[in-house]
């Protein structure tokens, strides 16, 4: 069974950066695609970044391009969201997921498989103004 490890939320200011981690428990790390979504209280979860470990494409929303970079240590088995230049809207749980890749078509529609994919436990991110 696929386990998900988040860590590296925390307060920050507006301006400030944080590094997100995602260690995923998984026989072979090439066969998932991994990402991160986020909820904000009286919002509905939505998907921020996604990457395909095979081949390494990834998705960004429109709201964190530019600011945000996901990326992979495969010999790790980890998956990094490195977020800088944070907004108070970037303050939300941020949840790490993956799905076997078999699922995805294309990783923009990763959320599109997640009822396939298993989540972690979240992590809060809260950046003040």
């Amino acid at each position: 069974e696929v386990q998900l490890v988040e860590s590296g939320g925390g307060l920050v200011q507006a301006g400030g950066s944080l590094r997100l981690s995602c260690a995923a428990s998984v026989f072979t790390f090439d066969d998932y695609a991994l990402g991160w979504f986020r909820q904000a209280p009286g919002k509905e979860r939505e998907g921020v970044s996604y990457i395909k470990i095979s081949d390494g494409s990834t998705y960004y929303a429109d709201s964190v391009k530019g600011r945000f970079t996901i990326a992979s240590d495969n010999a790790k088995k980890t998956v990094y969201l490195q977020m800088s230049n944070l907004k108070p809207e970037d303050t939300a749980v941020y949840y790490c997921a993956a799905v076997a890749v078999i699922f995805v078509d294309d990783i923009a529609t990763m959320e599109n498989s997640m009822h396939f994919g298993r989540w972690g436990q979240g992590t809060q991110v809260t950046v003040s103004s």
